[in-house]
């Protein structure tokens, strides 16, 4: 099952039901993948090495090499990260990956990050960072970090095309999605999906305070995945859906003059704050 798919990237979930003790047929494919197990263990052969698979050791595929496959202990279920040449070629990865606590931790922020259907930023976002850990990924040289992570600001208030994926924002300014990710975190304080996310709920509630009621419009103008993407969002950055924020910023006032029990201090709501 495809959880996430863009040019760069794709995300797949794959269940293998029953399996066999003995070998498989051989199998090629033609994609650079990054494989992690979520449940269950099996065995895998390629290039004449047998190497024995669980949750605590992920492996990567080449196109082209021939893959056997035995499962003496029944099914499992694995999460296949698939990578184009252009990023694969900046991924500094061993063939086989010991998973530690932290990286099963980014796995599994993977997939709650694909079930969002932000694929453009905030998959992508956790994505990186899984590799990075995987890779055992050490940061660029920091010289010009405040600078990358000012141009990327401008990019998105400038709401540029490129802007619109993490890995059209990084081939913009000229980095790699990495550096991009982890020198804004660390120069802004917060990761770009979550300041991309906060633009954009700014301009969704410019919106909603000029009437706007057609929601799923509003979230296609914004680049939402849908409606309910805009909505969860909006209500993570403000703490109120988008259909009481246009009651609210369109002068939602109990009487003339008279606030409304939204004013008052004992009902704001600082749960996202």
């Amino acid at each position: 099952m495809t959880l996430a798919s863009r040019p760069e990237f794709s995300v797949h979930a794959v269940d293998c039901f029953g399996g066999s003790a003995g070998w498989s047929g051989a199998e090629e494919h033609q994609t650079r993948r990054l494989v992690l197990i979520r449940e269950g263990r099996f065995r895998r052969w390629t290039n004449g090495v047998e190497t024995d698979l669980d949750a605590t050791t992920a492996y990567v595929s080449m196109p082209g090499e021939e893959e056997r496959f035995a499962h003496p202990a029944g099914g499992d279920q694995c999460t296949s990260v698939g990578f184009s040449g252009e990023l694969w070629g900046r991924l500094p990865i061993g063939r086989t990956v010991y998973v530690d606590a932290r990286i099963e931790f980014a796995h599994r922020r993977l997939l709650a990050a694909a079930a969002t259907g932000d694929a453009d930023y905030a998959t992508a976002e956790e994505l990186l960072k899984l590799v990075a850990l995987a890779a055992g990924y050490t940061s660029e040289s920091v010289i010009g970090d405040g600078v990358l992570a000012a141009a990327a600001r401008e990019a998105v208030l400038a709401d540029v095309p490129e802007a619109a994926t993490l890995c059209g924002l990084a081939g913009l300014l000229g980095v790699s999605p990495f550096r991009l990710s982890r020198v804004f975190s660390r120069q802004t304080g917060v990761s770009l999906t979550r300041y991309r996310n906060r633009v954009r709920v700014g301009r969704a509630m410019d919106r909603l305070t000029g009437g706007e009621t057609a929601l799923a419009d509003l979230a296609q103008d914004l680049g939402f995945a849908d409606q309910a993407h805009l909505t969860r969002t909006v209500r993570d950055h403000v703490g109120h859906t988008p259909v009481a924020l246009r009651r609210l910023l369109s002068g939602g006032l109990d009487g003339p003059g008279t606030p409304s029990r939204w004013d008052t201090p004992s009902s704001w709501d600082t749960s996202s704050a």
